[in-house]
């Protein structure tokens, strides 16, 4: 229709002669109107003269020389952009949103295709991801201390007298009714006597409801206390194994790991539906958070690859197990809860990163591997401020607590990046913001009154493996004062497991050995 005249309501579009001589202020950035700061200049009228100048904009600039030499503007035709699903709908917002959605994957997938030529983020499923020592090629090697040795087998002994764990151990029943479902409640959400205004619950931070306590005799009706005693025991049993020979504790852990995660009469659904559940609430289903709780996966695996290098697992049994890793792997993708842990701009979060990208590795997948580590820069810089400190721990009432935690988990995040060819530990932001400055921040009040919240008792000893891992990865201690530190091999290889250290810590620090 020659007389068609669409309204030019999308962003301007500038076409220029070979002979102009104005260009585009750099000190516009893409988003900032770059575009409409040259019709400014030239005095082309349009729907931009009636924008407001906001407070963190660019002043209106001056009129050119060639001001006023338009009467008005011209109107361009969008040309079809291949994707019909984008060019159709019928409020102009929604094919925007659309478009602009499509511009960022579009972006993604380049730089992955770009990442994949070039060879970035390769995996090797057999190494393991945290203990560094350990080489494919070797079946058995590598002395470690005497005193830390025979810790290990001391751990492993008594782990011989546990187990085997199952979710269908608990003596409640989840709210499916399945016991194949993980089950726990909310830790710190506490029942009210009075349902004043149809708040059933409390959130007390730092405080645990009976039962969510790790290892109390309450836990016994949940599956929070068997989960971590699968990942402990059976980690350390697959070390003591590689480390001394010993058959029998290679194959406890065997069993371990069979009974949890592959004898059907037994095993786990690969799922956390039911994790950090608040009865009555959001239709009896768990939160986001409670994925948290399987955030040992991490150390768990390298373990696994210890009995799948000595034949403790079967072929059939490791295709099965990954089989299980690649559908809970999913349901952390794509569930309502996942998709709202991986957006937590705290501890959480990072336990996310953490946990997903340790099962990438597991299971060789590096383009889930690269996409994980990429929202990670992003998270980093979310989570720490120019000093080092993590404005969102220091929200919590247990402040030293989660501050070592979440470094914690950067650290080990950083260690499976760097097995994969990418380098976490010194990528920062513009203003130094990063896993170093993280650590110079935390490690400066190691030796003094913690001047933040601290509702419990706090284990100063949980400066340590940080301390050492700074101190291997950038090579140089942080203060004079800081020279009587013992060495990693004189340090209690075993914290807490709500610390956010791995048993045996010590194996990860190259070093060592």
């Amino acid at each position: 229709d020659e007389s068609a005249r669409p309204p030019a309501r999308e962003e301007p579009q500038i076409l220029f002669r070979r002979d102009a001589r104005l260009e585009f202020d750099p000190g516009y950035q893409y988003g900032r109107r770059p575009k409409v700061n040259l019709l400014w200049r030239l005095g082309v009228p349009g729907d931009w003269d009636g924008w407001a100048i906001e407070p963190w904009d660019h002043p209106c600039p001056p009129y050119a020389e060639e001001a006023g030499a338009f009467a008005q503007a011209g109107w361009v035709a969008r040309l079809f952009s291949g994707r019909a699903d984008l060019e159709n709908g019928d409020e102009e917002s929604a094919i925007i949103v659309d478009r602009g959605q499509a511009r960022v994957e579009s972006i993604r997938g380049l730089l992955d295709r770009l990442d994949e030529q070039v060879g970035v983020t390769t995996v090797d499923c057999e190494r393991t991801c945290m203990i560094r020592h350990i080489e494919p090629s070797v079946a058995h090697g590598v002395t470690i201390p005497g005193p830390l040795l025979d810790k290990l087998r001391a751990t492993a002994d008594d782990a011989l007298k546990r187990g085997p764990y199952s979710v269908v151990d608990k003596l409640s029943l989840p709210p499916s009714g399945n016991r194949h479902d993980y089950w726990h409640p909310a830790p710190y959400y506490w029942p009210q006597r009075l349902r004043w205004r149809g708040m059933p619950y409390v959130f007390r931070d730092g405080r645990r409801v009976p039962g969510t306590r790790l290892y109390e005799p309450l836990s016994a009706n949940y599956d929070r206390t068997r989960l971590q005693h699968m990942f402990d025991d059976s980690f350390v049993l697959a070390l003591a194994w590689y480390h001394t020979g010993e058959v029998r504790y290679a194959e406890h852990a065997a069993c371990l790991v069979r009974r949890w995660f592959l004898d059907p009469e037994t095993a786990m659904n690969p799922h956390l539906e039911y994790a950090q559940v608040r009865w009555g609430h959001n239709g009896n289903k768990g939160n986001g958070r409670g994925i948290i709780e399987m955030k040992d996966l991490y150390f768990f695996l390298d373990g696994v690859r210890l009995l799948e290098r000595g034949a403790y697992l079967s072929s059939s049994e490791q295709g099965a197990l990954r089989h299980w890793f690649a559908r809970y792997m999913d349901w952390l993708r794509t569930s309502i809860q996942g998709r709202g842990e991986r957006a937590m701009n705290n501890n959480h979060g990072t336990y996310y990163d953490l946990q997903l990208t340790a099962i990438a590795a597991y299971l060789d997948e590096p383009g889930i591997m690269r996409e994980t580590l990429r929202d990670s820069r992003s998270r980093l810089l979310a989570q720490f401020d120019s000093s080092g400190a993590q404005p969102e721990e220091l929200k919590r009432t247990t402040t030293a607590h989660y501050c070592c935690f979440n470094l914690q988990g950067w650290i080990h995040l950083a260690m499976l990046a760097e097995g994969a060819g990418e380098d976490l530990w010194s990528f920062e932001g513009r203003d130094g913001r990063g896993i170093r400055r993280g650590m110079e921040w935390l490690l400066s009040h190691a030796e003094q009154y913690w001047p933040f919240a601290q509702l419990d008792e706090f284990d100063t000893k949980r400066f340590a493996p940080i301390w050492h891992a700074n101190a291997t990865r950038f090579g140089r201690p942080l203060a004079a004062s800081d020279d009587h530190l013992e060495s990693p091999a004189d340090i209690t290889p075993l914290f807490h497991p709500h610390d956010g250290i791995m048993p045996f810590w010590q194996l990860g620090i190259l070093t060592l050995v």
